[in-house]
């Protein structure tokens, strides 16, 4: 396993709970859209075993040519450890990088594609948006929806409505309003339906899609292949 040791080149603010972190991008360093990476702090390999508190299995926000790597994150006034150490970095620390691998790039099927997603979770889609924006082939439309209480939703210059590029996005604030959009965008039978959160979120989003007639091919998530049957095959 290849670890890449980098620091961090740039802290942005995105809300008053989310930052994103840029990090230099080490040689041979390779991603494409909808990445994770495990993003580990320095001390996490000093012992024995590596140190699985100051591991983090985090989306990567950016697209290669944007010549860093975002890692966007949540975090709240009460945190984890790894929280509270990755709070208190600065520009030049250093951090690792490895077992970075996509599960959910985007599918050109000359279908539509809806993007299912609860808070930080836009993360992982906003590399997504930012490919189809370049390079439409062989995609309908896309849709975005998101969920988020804070109500200081993510990216909002990314994520707007875009008529002429074929891209609606929507941000709601409660589960009610958000399960009943899932249920207007799951009409149509033969889209694509990518679901990023939580697992309590994922299992919800999958109950309520394979209900209205979805078929478990057409769910795209963010978890190993492996991992796939465990969530897809819940009803």
């Amino acid at each position: 396993m290849q670890i890449y040791w980098t620091k961090i080149n740039k802290i942005i603010d995105e809300t008053p709970e989310v930052k994103t972190y840029f990090l230099d991008c080490p040689e041979g360093f390779t991603w494409e859209e909808g990445a994770h990476t495990h993003f580990a702090l320095e001390g996490f390999n000093a012992g024995d075993k590596p140190n699985r508190s100051l591991i983090r299995h985090m989306s990567i926000s950016t697209l290669p040519h944007e010549n860093a790597i975002g890692i966007t994150t949540r975090i709240k006034d009460e945190c984890s450890e790894f929280k509270t150490i990755l709070k208190n970095l600065e520009v030049g620390n250093e951090v690792a990088l490895f077992k970075t691998h996509s599960n959910v790039p985007l599918r050109r099927e000359d279908k539509n594609v809806y993007l299912l997603s609860s808070g930080v979770g836009l993360a992982t889609f906003r590399p997504l948006i930012m490919d189809y924006l370049e390079r439409a082939d062989n995609v309908t439309h896309i849709h975005s929806l998101n969920i988020d209480s804070s109500r200081d939703f993510l990216f909002p210059t990314i994520f707007e409505t875009t008529a002429d590029k074929k891209f609606t996005s929507q941000f709601v604030d409660n589960r009610k309003d958000y399960y009943d959009k899932v249920k207007n965008l799951a009409i149509d039978k033969d889209g694509l339906f990518y679901v990023v959160g939580s697992d309590e979120f994922l299992v919800q989003n999958i109950e309520v899609l394979l209900e209205q007639g979805i078929k478990p091919e057409q769910i795209k998530l963010d978890k190993h292949e492996q991992q796939l049957p465990e969530f897809l095959s819940l009803v």
